[in-house]
């Protein structure tokens, strides 16, 4: 017998920056180390943005920026690293050596993968993807979905793990 699986998601709409920085804030104090965060969408669509207001939020200090020419960045916040990688460059993580984010991912970091291969390996463990899309100007629809862990549908449905940690209105589906 197969059981629906509970899949806790939000919708929302930005009009500026600052509150997608904003959404990225109240996020990352959901998060816990060693959760890792997918971030998708298209070029320009603010994924370095929302993972900014996420960094400041988890006491990072330093400038926040688009890790675009090399593979990631480390940052130190209050009371964990963070970290913020960029795989737009790479062909697929099943072509690279399998240590090459062993630095940015494990259980002390909070990590943010902007371009993921999702289906990777070295991705698996990934609680979140956030998908931001843009709405015209400076406008975003920003979808934060927890991960399908449910791809057998084998189990009777949970409780999803974050639909008590985001604040604000979600949708189950």
């Amino acid at each position: 017998m197969d059981y629906p699986c509970a899949v806790a998601t939000r919708i929302v709409e930005t009009s500026d920056s600052r509150q997608t920085e904003a959404l990225g804030a109240e996020l990352a104090a959901a998060l816990t180390p060693g959760d890792i965060v997918l971030v998708r969408g298209e070029l320009g669509a603010g994924k370095t943005t929302f993972v900014r207001g996420a960094a400041r939020a988890l006491g990072v200090s330093d400038p926040v920026t688009s890790p675009t020419f090399g593979i990631g960045h480390r940052y130190q916040g209050s009371h964990v690293i963070v970290s913020h990688l960029d795989l737009y460059r790479l062909a697929g993580l099943h072509e690279e050596e399998p240590e090459l984010l062993d630095d940015y991912l494990g259980p002390d970091r909070i990590a943010f993968v902007e371009w993921p291969e999702e289906t990777s390996a070295e991705l698996r463990d990934a609680c979140l993807l956030v998908t931001l899309t843009h709405q015209g100007g400076d406008r975003r629809r920003i979808e934060v979905r927890e991960r399908d862990e449910c791809s057998q549908a084998v189990t009777p449905p949970v409780e999803p793990r974050w639909s008590g940690r985001m604040r604000g209105k979600e949708t189950v589906r």
